[in-house]
């Protein structure tokens, strides 16, 4: 009797296991769970959106992260900078140029990834062409990036150097003089010499 049990014993704890794993299905599900209904599948419908609006889609995140800032958010922040009338106009000029471009290089990237994912659709081709169509991708994503970078690095000329800090301050990347001085400072002096308001 005891050998019996010993033997049951085993035998659950060596199918035990696989019988758990197969009435669950899977371990884990793919973070790609969902995916397969998209159209294209590299593509949320947001990313298609913001990319046909001429969205940054985060391509200028080396820019914006390293204090040089675009000219989307610097519009954003107008008044808070503040911008000058001169400044608004000029840095209106940027943008408008940059949404035109941004959105035309964005339905490049589009097609460019629903070519890619046509020729998984259906099947039948080749190491070739498969370099080429990643190529075309790459390159429209390259223009992309090219035209949100290239937009940042035409607004520090138009700003001082206390709007680009406060501009930094405002979208949380610094810490404001202003509202904290050092302890041990006279703060009216600090004010003064950080040109606060």
């Amino acid at each position: 009797m005891k050998l019996l049990r010993a033997l049951s014993f085993g035998l659950v704890l060596a199918v035990g296991p696989g019988v758990a794993l197969a009435q669950s299905g899977s371990a884990s599900p793919s973070p790609y769970a969902g995916f397969e209904t998209r159209e294209i599948k590299s593509l949320s419908e947001t990313d298609i959106e913001e990319l046909r609006s001429g969205g940054g889609w985060g391509l200028a995140l080396p820019a914006e992260l390293n204090g040089v800032p675009g000219p989307a958010h610097l519009l954003e922040l107008r008044d808070q900078i503040p911008l000058s009338a001169e400044q608004v106009t000029a840095i209106e000029e940027i943008y408008e140029t940059l949404l035109v471009e941004a959105a035309a290089a964005g339905e490049r990237l589009i097609e460019a990834e629903a070519a890619i994912e046509d020729a998984f659709r259906t099947g039948g081709f080749d190491d070739a062409t498969l370099r080429e169509l990643i190529a075309d991708a790459e390159s429209a994503r390259a223009e992309l990036r090219y035209i949100h970078l290239s937009r940042h690095l035409s607004t520090p000329p138009l700003l001082s150097a206390r709007q680009v800090a406060r501009y930094n301050v405002l979208r949380g990347y610094g810490v404001d003089p202003c509202s904290n001085v050092p302890e041990g400072h006279n703060a009216a002096m600090w004010r003064r010499h950080n040109n606060c308001s």
